[in-house]
């Protein structure tokens, strides 16, 4: 019988696969950085033109600049541990769908416990 089943994908750290990273999450910083300052300039082109309520105009708003705010500085926390981890540390990067071939017999907990793929720089190392 096949099941769909949850299947954990790592990815070895590399030099490689470290500066990717970093670039990845500086990218999602300054993307967040220029949402953060459209929203403060949409604010104030809204405040000026005096047509909605302002309490709740600026509610909305920083309630939206806060969330940035915090995404911000989780990837600079992420950043950090970057910078901390040894080279070919193990990341859990995502997780996937996958069918799995179950037969009567089978230890069931050997079986949807062990099922990882982990990768370098792209290529598949091993498979758990």
């Amino acid at each position: 019988m096949n099941v769909i089943h949850t299947i954990t994908i790592k990815q070895v750290l590399t030099e490689k696969s470290k500066d990717l990273l970093m670039k990845r999450y500086e990218n999602q910083k300054f993307h967040l950085k220029k949402e953060s300052d459209q929203l403060q300039f949409e604010m104030k082109k809204i405040e000026r033109g005096k047509k909605y309520p302002t309490h709740k105009l600026n509610q909305h708003f920083e309630k939206e600049l806060n969330e940035r705010a915090e995404k911000i500085k989780l990837l600079d926390f992420q950043m950090e541990q970057l910078n901390i981890l040894p080279i070919g540390s193990e990341l859990k990067e995502k997780e996937v769908q996958g069918m799995m071939d179950i037969q009567v017999g089978d230890n069931w907990e050997e079986e949807t416990l062990s099922k990882t793929i982990v990768i370098e720089d792209g290529i598949v190392k091993e498979i758990r």
